[in-house]
């Protein structure tokens, strides 16, 4: 089987690479002219070089392809328009779809977010939960999720949308933000901590997404994929903190003034073309709640986490000390 994975060298699509890899497929990576490639350098792999915010076709990246895994997205970023992250998640996802529909494709997995979601009202929500997207990222991840569904229904391409919950892991330089701040002592709770997260380890993570390929009851499905338990900010932050072996800090910062003045950066900075250093939707991480129900994911792709939280964070700590990002 030859799959091709497009943003092969991020954080999630270079795991999913040397996960395919080690499976025994053989492996296309999608990437940008001039990429950072240090994540998948070494490995075995054929290249296509594209830009899914371009208007070309892709059918030299999907000729020969049996499975696509289409990772690559415009994240979250304050200094781009709104219009690219609609010309890439979207976009840039039509014209994947048109590809392999033309390429004979057998199977195509789209990787959205648990984010199209938003604010969870009554947790864990399940696939079912209403669309609530709450930022120009999450509302492009929600047409691109839409559009695929429809395609994949309307032209008969065998495909599945997956919804990942908050990835951690080795190499993940997201997350390792909330963990610098407990290892330096500066993290203070925005809030009152508790609101729910749900994280998935990265190794659990492509193994769901790999099933979402291969199972034949994932066809014409949405797939939450996430770890095996949830718990709020407060556990969290101290199940970090125990980790890195550090104290935390008891203050608390009350949510609306953090608001307001993320509020005014943006209205002060945006205009002159500056990154703002503080802006609403951080705050969110503080404020909405994130847990989700992975039953279905178990019931029609077998899927089972092997991480727990406690050893997931154990790994990822060690893996930022030894490569000195805690220094």
């Amino acid at each position: 089987m030859k799959a091709l994975v497009t943003g092969a060298n991020g954080f999630l699509g270079s795991h999913l690479t040397r996960h395919l890899l080690e499976t025994g497929y053989a492996v296309r990576a999608l990437v940008r002219e001039g990429a950072d490639l240090a994540t998948i350098e070494g490995l075995p792999l054929e290249y296509a070089v594209a830009d899914l915010a371009d208007v070309s076709p892709l059918d030299d990246a999907m000729r020969g392809i049996d499975v696509v895994f289409h990772v690559a997205a415009v994240f979250r970023n304050e200094n781009l328009p709104r219009r690219v992250f609609w010309d890439v998640n979207v976009g840039g996802t039509r014209r994947l779809l048109e590809a392999a529909k033309r390429g004979d494709v057998r199977r195509f997995v789209h990787c959205s977010t648990v984010g199209v979601q938003g604010d969870i009202r009554n947790p864990p929500a399940t696939e079912d939960a209403p669309y609530a997207s709450g930022d120009p990222y999450q509302e492009s991840k929600r047409d691109g999720e839409i559009l695929a569904l429809d395609f994949f229904k309307r032209e008969n391409l065998p495909g599945t949308v997956v919804r990942p919950t908050g990835i951690y892991g080795p190499g993940d330089a997201r997350f390792f933000k909330l963990f610098r701040f407990i290892n330096n002592g500066q993290f203070r709770m925005i809030g009152s901590g508790n609101v729910r997260y749900h994280l998935t380890y990265i190794e659990d993570m492509v193994t769901g997404i790999l099933l979402a390929g291969e199972k034949e009851t994932a066809v014409g499905e949405i797939f939450t994929i996430g770890g095996n338990e949830y718990l709020t900010l407060n556990e969290l932050v101290g199940k970090i903190a125990v980790v890195l072996s550090k104290p935390l800090k008891t203050g608390r910062i009350p949510v609306w003034p953090v608001w307001m003045a993320g509020l005014l950066c943006e209205l002060t900075c945006r205009p002159m073309g500056i990154p703002p250093p503080l802006y609403r939707r951080r705050v969110d991480f503080f404020t909405k709640d994130r847990a989700f129900d992975i039953s279905k994911a178990r019931r029609l792709l077998g899927y089972e986490p092997r991480i727990t939280l406690d050893e997931g964070l154990r790994r990822t700590v060690a893996w930022y000390r030894g490569h000195g990002w805690l220094d």
